[in-house]
C-alpha cells in the first residue's frame, strides 16, 4: 500500500471516528467545516484525496489536529516522528512546501510545521476557529505575513505570534528561499 493510500484510509477512518465521537451527523460536520456533505462521504469512504485546506477545515470543525486525522496507529505516550515520516501536505513546482512535523491533542490540537517558500510564492489560509494562535520562527530569508489584510515582515532569526481567526497569507517577496517553523494551537471543541 502506498503512503498516499495509507493516509487516505487513515483519514477516512479518523474522520468517521471523530465525527461519531463528537456526535455530529454528516450534515452537521459539513456545515461546521464548510465542506460539502458529498465530499465528507467520499473522504469517509476513502474515495478521494482532499486538499490540505479541506483537511484543515475538517480538523478545525472537529477540534482535532491534522496529525490526529492522519494518524494511522495510536502509539506510546512518547512518539518519535522520523524525518522521512513527516507528512508533506502542500508543495509547488518551484520548490515551496510545508511539512507537518508533529502534533498532539493538549488540550486542543497543537501542531508543529516546517515551511519553505520559494521567492514569489504565497500560501493563503482561511480563518481558523476563534482562539487559534499561530507562532512562527523564521530560520532563513524573510516571511511576508499578511494577517487580515495587513502585511508584516518577519526576517530570519525573528519570531511572530498572531491570532489566526482571520484570513492570513504566508508569502516570500524576497529573492531567496524563506524557511520557518510554525506552531498552531487550536482551542478544544466545546
Amino acid at each position: 500500500m502506498s503512503d498516499l493510500d495509507l493516509l487516505t484510509q487513515s483519514l477516512a477512518r479518523n474522520v468517521k471516528r471523530w465525527r461519531n465521537e463528537r456526535g455530529f451527523t454528516l450534515d452537521a460536520l459539513a456545515a461546521r467545516a464548510g465542506v460539502s456533505r458529498g465530499m465528507l462521504i467520499q473522504i469517509e469512504q476513502a474515495r478521494t484525496n482532499p486538499s490540505i485546506g479541506t483537511v484543515v477545515k475538517i480538523g478545525d470543525a472537529l477540534g482535532i489536529s491534522i496529525t490526529t486525522l492522519l494518524d494511522y496507529e495510536r502509539g506510546p505516550q512518547v512518539r518519535i516522528v522520523p524525518a522521512e515520516q513527516a507528512v508533506r501536505l502542500w508543495h509547488t513546482d518551484a520548490g515551496s512546501y510545508n511539512r507537518l512535523l508533529a502534533g498532539t491533542e493538549a488540550p486542543g490540537p497543537l501542531e508543529m510545521w516546517d515551511w519553505r517558500l520559494m521567492p514569489g510564492d504565497r500560501s493563503p489560509s482561511d480563518p481558523h476557529p476563534t482562539g487559534t494562535v499561530e507562532l512562527v520562527h523564521v530560520t532563513a530569508g524573510e516571511l511576508t505575513l499578511t494577517v487580515d489584510g495587513v502585511e508584516h515582515r518577519v526576517p530570519a532569526g525573528a519570531s511572530a505570534s498572531f491570532e489566526a481567526d482571520s484570513p492570513h497569507v504566508y508569502g516570500n517577496d524576497g529573492d531567496e528561499p524563506m524557511e520557518m517553523v510554525m506552531a498552531v494551537s487550536v482551542p478544544p471543541v466545546r
